[in-house]
């Protein structure tokens, strides 16, 4: 641990965990189901925005705010339900995220037009905004340092998971259900949040640090001095840079391809099911060169590879080479998912960690969502191909934030 961590902590470090242990998989399991209700859910608000748009009559403008909406209340429950984790236990505010998020998921199939409807979501979103930290956090205190990237990248692959079935469940379902159907089937994760809550155990390293909290709040611990709030802005243009790529492709990518393509439905569940996949394996791989080779190595080649990636796909024509384009960036842009709750974790004290994932990467998220609009606008005026290589600029400022502002921290003791 360095001199900074320790003094941002106020005292010692406690050793990680040795070994995988059966706490150690129960905690990883946990977070990754809830999180993969999460990816499911949002993705199918993708597929359905056209079918929603029809039935309630909404602009597209309408449309893609209740995306943003969602990604907005995310920021309000990451900030809210962080804090409170922080002062009494992730597995019992865990568990209340994925009910809030599960309900009012659910209640979306009941909306009778656009304003109750934004209501839903953004509620839901509260929800979705304090599982994510909650969780990273929750996995990070309960594996060893030696593999807890690997083990914040399985998490992200819950996401993954969860948006490969939307891709594969949506066309299959929609036709048959509806969209108020789709959403009914959003109720499911409350399943999981009494898994979680009835197995799940608060990780050592928490219980001891819960004993000598310190006296100022987690969100204040966020920017205690200048070392510290450089760290957060870093974090927080990470976290920024990696959300506005993803939605701001992720959630038009149907409807791009059916635009120029004439695709219907199940052949761009197909190119998004194959985008989502190269996603997953870069998730996957980014955790293991992570905890390899170093943090920062890690970002900056996946930082480089998104860059280029966006710029080659925006160009391409051809169907077939798309399909292709699109595995390869999807690995890149997303693959860094899977480095962001080791990070932060390593960079932030117990007292704080579930704060700072869930503020830091929800802050991230909000500004994440505007992607879609922004997008969307760009595309409606000069073509989806040039607002999507704009994205490149974006991971250029990725990587300078990274240089400039977050340290190495590969093998770290939690403070």
């Amino acid at each position: 641990m360095s001199d900074n961590q320790a003094a941002m902590s106020g005292s010692i470090a406690i050793s990680s965990p040795t070994a995988v242990d059966s706490k150690a998989r129960k905690a990883l399991w946990g977070a990754a189901i809830g999180y993969a209700m999460d990816g499911f859910d949002l993705l199918i608000l993708g597929f359905m925005l056209r079918a929603i748009s029809a039935d309630l009559q909404l602009s597209q403008a309408q449309a893609a705010s209740l995306v943003t909406a969602t990604l907005v209340g995310a920021v309000l429950g990451g900030i809210g339900f962080g804090m409170l984790s922080d002062r009494i236990g992730r597995v019992r505010v865990l568990t209340w995220t994925i009910v809030l998020f599960a309900v009012f998921t659910g209640m979306c199939a009941l909306a009778q037009g656009y304003w109750d409807l934004l209501l839903y979501r953004t509620i839901a979103g509260l929800g979705l905004g304090g599982e994510f930290g909650i969780g990273m956090a929750l996995v990070a205190e309960a594996w060893p340092a030696s593999k807890r990237a690997r083990a914040s990248s399985y998490v992200g692959l819950g996401w993954q998971v969860g948006v490969l079935a939307a891709a594969i469940a949506t066309p299959i379902l929609l036709p048959a259900i509806g969209w108020r159907g789709m959403f009914a089937i959003g109720i499911l994760p409350a399943l999981a949040a009494y898994f979680i809550r009835h197995s799940l155990h608060e990780p050592e390293v928490f219980v001891a640090r819960s004993k000598d909290r310190p006296k100022e709040s987690a969100l204040r611990l966020l920017v205690k001095d200048w070392e510290t709030t450089k760290l957060s802005l870093g974090m927080v243009v990470l976290c920024s840079v990696q959300n506005f790529g993803y939605y701001g492709v992720m959630i038009w990518l149907p409807n791009y391809l059916a635009a120029r393509f004439g695709f219907a439905l199940t052949q761009s569940a197909v190119w998004t099911a194959v985008t989502i996949a190269g996603m997953a394996l870069g998730i996957y791989a980014f955790g293991h060169i992570a905890d390899r080779i170093g943090r920062r190595p890690a970002f900056f080649g996946y930082m480089l590879g998104a860059a280029v990636m966006v710029i080659v796909y925006s160009r391409l024509t051809d169907p077939m080479q798309l399909l292709v384009a699109g595995a390869v960036m999807g690995f890149f842009v997303n693959g860094m998912l899977g480095g962001y709750g080791a990070l932060i974790s390593e960079l932030f004290p117990t007292a704080a960690r579930a704060t700072a994932q869930n503020v830091l990467f929800n802050i991230g998220r909000g500004v994440g969502g505007f992607g879609p609009v922004v997008v969307g606008t760009i595309a409606a005026a000069y073509g989806f191909q040039t607002a999507i290589a704009l994205l490149a600029t974006l991971y250029v400022l990725d990587i300078f934030a990274m240089w400039l502002l977050i340290p190495e921290r590969r093998g770290a003791e939690l403070a």
